[in-house]
């Protein structure tokens, strides 16, 4: 009956821990947005990017035409 109760924490320690891990992975599961909304939001920054690039490389032409 001692051993019993030596036994008993150290079962439940990894019982425990993997129950917490169980439920921290579905709470991220039930928050992740939708791949589809992910894909737009790359897209929109990529076109953001893009016209910021576009900008600097018209003030770099501007800088260079200019007279010194």
């Amino acid at each position: 009956m001692d051993g019993l109760l030596y036994a008993l924490p150290l079962l439940a320690c990894p019982l425990v821990m993997g129950a917490m891990m169980w439920f921290m992975m579905r709470s991220k599961h039930g928050a992740q947005t939708a791949p589809a909304a992910d894909r737009q939001e790359l897209i929109r920054l990529r076109k953001g990017i893009e016209a910021l690039r576009g900008e600097l490389a018209s003030r770099d032409t501007t800088r260079h035409d200019s007279p010194a």
